[in-house]
Formats: structure tokens, sequence, C-alpha cells
């Protein structure tokens, strides 16, 4: 029965509960919009703090548990049993684990991290009960961020990532990490109102002078 409770609150997760994408008083993090080249939002995201979890799985499957854990922790399984408000998006993204020898150090790809973006006003969030949730703080960050609805599937972020790194291209901006994919509704939610974003770290580029 708790597993039933926990997976239905997972998919509330993603934002707020309307099948038509309504996400009346879901609270987002605070940016700067600094561009909109080619379609894009170059965007300044402040520190932040979040909860998040790392699963050793395919995208689909990581997403599936990474939300249920998360849901645990935002719906009393805490130091303290409190209930912290839900925020949008959900955050998922490739994780790689650095591996070193004596005389190299390389990565391989091992899994998925989901985060879950705490609200402004908690500053002192409580301590999950889960040890696999963790709560960080998250630095400041200029993301590319490029908006698409439909479908969630695996292959619909990996396209949406590439029109991304093309439109990217020849702007006046430079990926600089990986990319991370941004869910804003539940799965109900009809798929041409889904808010969904895919988004990459930037820099500026150099302009180099005469």
């Amino acid at each position: 029965m708790r597993n039933r409770l926990l997976a239905g609150a997972s998919a509330l997760l993603l934002g707020a509960c309307s099948v038509v994408g309504v996400r009346s008083g879901t609270e987002e993090p605070r940016f700067e919009l600094l561009a909109q080249p080619n379609g894009l939002e170059i965007r300044r995201y402040a520190p932040r703090l979040a909860a998040e979890t790392e699963v050793a799985a395919d995208e689909a499957a990581s997403r599936e548990q990474g939300f249920r854990l998360l849901a645990g922790y935002i719906f009393g399984g805490n130091r303290g049993s409190a209930r912290i408000a839900m925020t949008a998006p959900v955050a998922q993204e490739p994780v790689r684990i650095a591996m070193t020898a004596p005389v190299a150090q390389s990565a391989t790809a091992a899994g998925h991290r989901i985060r879950f973006f705490l609200p402004a006003a908690l500053r002192d969030p409580p301590v999950p009960n889960d040890p696999q949730v963790r709560v960080v703080e998250v630095p400041a960050e200029t993301y590319a961020v490029l908006r698409f609805t439909g479908s969630t599937s695996p292959q619909s972020v990996a396209d949406a990532q590439a029109r991304l790194r093309a439109a990217l291209g020849d702007t006046a901006w430079l990926a600089a990490g990986p990319a991370t994919a941004w869910f804003y509704d539940p799965p109900w939610t009809i798929p041409a109102l889904r808010r969904n974003e895919v988004a990459l770290p930037v820099t500026r580029r150099r302009t180099t002078t005469p």
C-alpha cells in the first residue's frame, strides 16, 4: 500500500495535477533572462537547494525510481516527518563517476541523477531518512534552454537536446557541460500541453580583437 502511495506521489513531482498543464501555485526556481537567440532562452539561475538521488539504470527506469525516492522524502520521509511543498521542474541528467588510476583519470556512465528543487523559503531542509536521497546546494548556473511539448520518452528528450545544440551553434554561447532534462507536468497531462525543457550549461564565447 505504501509503495502505491509513493508511486502516485512521485508522479506529482512533475508539477501540478491538471491534465491540461496548469501549474497554478507550483513554485519554480527564479532566473534572470539574459538573451533569446534562435528560439532559445539563456537563463541565469541563482544558487538553490535541491534533493537528489542517483539511480544506476536506463533513462526511463531511473526517472521512475528516482521520482519514487524523492517523493518519499518530500511527503514525510525525513527527520521530523515534514511535508515539503512541491516545485517544478524535476531535473534528470546523466551521471558520470570519475575513476582514478595511477597514470590517468577517466569517466564512465553510471546512470542518472534525478533532482527536485526545494522551495526558496526552505532555508534549513530536513535530513532525508533514506540514505539514497541527499540535500545539496546547486551553485549559480547559466543555461541555454529549449522548451518542447509532447512525449517525455528518452528519444524525444534526445531529439530536443539535438535541436538545442544545433540552435546554440552560431550564437554567442558555448556548451559547458552535459545536458539536463526538466519536466514540469505529471504524466497524465495532455501531451500537446506539457511543458518540458532541455538545458545545457553555457558560457559566453570569447571575442578576439584584431
